[in-house]
């Protein structure tokens, strides 16, 4: 089988064509779909149906941006001009604030990574579509350019 002649990414407005036509320049059957071979084929051709993320950042990274706030640099710039000025008690209190606020602003990030990942992990989603003139659900990042995805309100 070879693969479909839309192997370059679709330049065509899409969303302005019947679906006769949307179904022969993918070569796709509107009433089967795709057999489960031209869907592998797809998908070895295409690859997954999923966004690219961009690279997480490491702790100590995460740790490191919190002290790149224009306000914590200005306070760290104080505590330098205080501590140079001779007054420590402000120079430390000026230091213990600036590292609370940055544990406490990298523990809130921490967690809300974490949070926003459990969530991704929860809404896996899936479609139905036809392959094979049969019904089946998948998950989404199987679907592939020529499946019949199945709508319901």
């Amino acid at each position: 089988m070879k693969p479909p002649s839309h192997s370059k990414q679709p330049t065509a407005a899409w969303h302005l064509l019947t679906a006769e036509e949307t179904s022969r320049n993918l070569e796709a059957d509107a009433l089967a779909g795709l057999t489960v071979i031209e869907a592998e084929q797809r998908l070895a051709l295409y690859g997954r149906n999923v966004l690219q993320e961009k690279q997480k950042r490491s702790l100590l990274r995460m740790l490191f941006d919190q002290f790149a706030d224009f306000m914590i640099l200005v306070l760290i710039c104080a505590a330098i001009i205080s501590g140079v000025i001779g007054d420590v008690s402000d120079t430390i209190a000026i230091i213990v604030i600036v590292f609370l606020n940055a544990v406490i602003g990298f523990v809130q990030e921490y967690r809300a990574e974490r949070a926003i990942a459990a969530l991704k992990a929860m809404a896996a989603v899936s479609a139905k579509i036809r392959r094979d003139g049969e019904i089946i659900t998948l998950p989404a990042s199987e679907l592939v350019p020529g499946d019949m995805v199945l709508l319901e309100a």
